[in-house]
C-alpha cells in the first residue's frame, strides 16, 4: 500500500475536522438556549462552570479528528474501515445527547444516550489502538471526559425529574 501524498494527507486532515466539528454543529443547534436552561438547574456542588464545557469540547473535537484522521492515514476505510465506522458512529450518539438533554429536556434519554457513546467510544479506542496506537491515545482525554459528562448527566436528572423527564 503506498502512501498517501502530502496534498491528500492534508486534505484528509481537514476533511476530519469538518465531520468532527459538523458533528459539534449538530450538538450546538440544539443547545441554543442551553445557557438558561442550564443555568435553572439543579447542579451538584461538583459540577463545573457551564463557561467550561464549550473550550473543553473544541480541544475534544480537534484531538478526535486528528485520531481519526492518522487511523484513516493508515489505509482509509478499506484497512480501517469498522474503526472508522465506530468512529462516524460514536459522533452521531455525541451529537445527539444535546437534542436528547437541551432541546427535548429528556434526562432518561441523555442518559441512555451517553451509555451507549461511551461504550461506542471504548470499542472505538481498542480500534484505533489497533491501527495506529497513538490515535487510540488521542481518545482517551475524550473517554475521560465523557465518563465525567456521563456522572454529571446521571446527578442532574436525579436533581431535576420535573424538568428532565
Amino acid at each position: 500500500m503506498r502512501p498517501k501524498s502530502k496534498r491528500s494527507s492534508m486534505l484528509g486532515l481537514v476533511g476530519w475536522l469538518l465531520v468532527c466539528f459538523a458533528a459539534s454543529a449538530l450538538g450546538a443547534i440544539a443547545s441554543v438556549q442551553a445557557g438558561s436552561f442550564y443555568a435553572q438547574l439543579f447542579k451538584p456542588a461538583w459540577a463545573p462552570p457551564s463557561s467550561l464545557f464549550g473550550p473543553v469540547w473544541t480541544v475534544l473535537y480537534a484531538m478526535m479528528a486528528v485520531a481519526a484522521w492518522l487511523v484513516w492515514r493508515r489505509g482509509g476505510f478499506r484497512r480501517n474501515r469498522m474503526a472508522l465506522i465506530l468512529f462516524l458512529l460514536q459522533l452521531v450518539f455525541n451529537a445527539l445527547w444535546s437534542w436528547f438533554f437541551f432541546a427535548w429536556q429528556r434526562g432518561d434519554f441523555a442518559f441512555a444516550d451517553i451509555v451507549i457513546l461511551w461504550v461506542l467510544i471504548v470499542f472505538t479506542i481498542a480500534s484505533f489502538w489497533r491501527a495506529q496506537p497513538v490515535a487510540g491515545a488521542l481518545l482517551v482525554p475524550y473517554f475521560l471526559w465523557v465518563s465525567f459528562a456521563a456522572v454529571l448527566n446521571a446527578a442532574i436528572w436525579q436533581l431535576n425529574p420535573q424538568v428532565l423527564g
